[in-house]
């Protein structure tokens, strides 16, 4: 088993609903453990700006699945909650995605771990490291580095802990 971490964000709907049944979809897959779940924060879009505030979190789990075998199941879940893919960064029931995976690093075209914007998005680090708070890139930087030096120009502008 190794230890992943998972991003999750939705802003249609009832967004505190659709994150809490992905989390339960994933702890109920029998080669995942979930082992904490980050408080949910309210968040400005990213990208497409028309749309919804959104709802997200980061879940620490244990997995037996490969990186792509994971990348499947997640996006099968996604999918089972209805996500639409038509619009880049639109709005969406939920998003799942790897942030890290043990301290590998892949770079592929529909797979990069560590997840290649994590550093710029403090609605990724801010609950990160509210459950991992040593938390450090295959890379060597330490996540409260990474999200002290972030501006809120880049991330952190509207992060707002709701639950």
């Amino acid at each position: 088993m190794v230890k992943a971490f998972l991003s999750l964000g939705s802003n249609k709907g009832d967004k505190k609903e659709y994150l809490t049944k992905a989390i339960n979809l994933i702890a109920q897959h029998r080669q995942i453990k979930l082992i904490k779940t980050a408080s949910f924060y309210q968040t400005n879009p990213v990208g497409y700006l028309e749309q919804d505030l959104f709802l997200n979190t980061v879940i620490e789990v244990e997995t037996g699945l490969k990186p792509r075998e994971l990348l499947k199941e997640i996006n099968e879940i996604e999918q089972q909650l209805g996500r639409d893919r038509n619009i880049r960064w639109g709005p969406r029931t939920v998003d799942i995605d790897i942030l890290t995976y043990d301290q590998e690093m892949i770079d592929e075209e529909d797979l990069t771990i560590p997840h290649r914007e994590m550093k710029k998005r403090g609605f990724v680090l801010i609950p990160l490291l509210e459950i991992a708070p040593d938390f450090s890139f295959p890379s060597g930087e330490e996540g409260k580095e990474i999200l002290y030096n972030l501006s809120e120009e880049k991330g952190c502008l509207g992060v707002e802990k709701v639950i």
